[in-house]
């Protein structure tokens, strides 16, 4: 069975519709799930979370999504601002869909959740081999998939308690094979910060215990236009070109 699995959308509607192109093509039938934050920062969240609604067979929440349907301070101003506007914007049903999406799921061996495991409501990033180790060891699922750092990454750790980070190279499988258990960060589809500008998401094979990690162009002067005539700050239309 083969997983596409995409994080951090952020109302970005031509980077998940090229995403989810992509992996139509690169993973026939592949199944979607979603590690949360559908809306926050571009201006298109009814439509990237009503695409999410159709196509997701699992859906986690991101703390994007919650600010948007309740109350989340210690926010960016930018951030801020644009949940602000978010608010005002939601359809009816995508508010109620968001509201009620899990804060994480479990699936074999499988964990997703937006964030650091130990606490999924808190928000903390796995930026480093120590959180990582946190996190692996707040759950009994082998493999962990995480997004919210907007940057790909993947950790192993072995049977010794030896922890690797490894920095992923798109379009090589990376075997993620027994007893190690292992964290991966997908990356962003919507907004990427790891220097690269092209879309992020990665495919899982069940059947190999191999991660692919992809990258994809997409139209970001139009993703970065409507930002700009919703009235949003212009560092999330500008950041768009320069994928930090």
């Amino acid at each position: 069975m083969l997983i596409a699995l995409m994080s951090d959308i952020h109302g970005n509607l031509e980077a998940f519709s090229a995403c989810l192109a992509d992996a139509d093509q690169a993973a026939p039938g592949a199944r979607l799930v979603a590690l949360g934050d559908f809306v926050g920062y571009g201006a298109d969240p009814n439509a990237v979370t009503r695409l999410a609604m159709g196509r997701a067979t699992i859906a986690i929440r991101g703390n994007h999504d919650e600010a948007a349907t309740s109350d989340l301070s210690g926010m960016t101003a930018d951030a801020a601002a644009a949940i602000a506007w978010t608010r005002t914007t939601l359809a009816p049903d995508v508010r109620d869909w968001l509201a009620r999406l899990p804060l994480e799921a479990v699936e074999e061996d499988r964990l997703y959740v937006h964030a650091e495991a130990s606490r999924p409501g808190g928000w903390r990033y796995v930026m480093d081999a120590d959180t990582a180790r946190h996190s692996i060891e707040a759950t009994e699922a082998r493999l962990t998939f995480t997004g919210h750092t907007h940057v790909p990454v993947l950790f192993g750790l072995t049977a010794t308690e030896k922890i690797t980070r490894f920095r992923p190279v798109p379009d090589v499988p990376v075997p993620m094979p027994r007893p190690r258990r292992w964290l991966a960060g997908v990356g962003s589809v919507g907004q990427p910060r790891d220097g690269n500008p092209a879309a992020c998401y990665a495919i899982f094979d069940t059947d190999t215990a191999e991660l692919t990690f992809r990258r994809v162009a997409y139209d970001i002067a139009t993703a970065a236009a409507k930002i700009r005539a919703a009235g949003l700050p212009e560092r999330l239309a500008s950041r768009l070109l320069h994928g930090h």
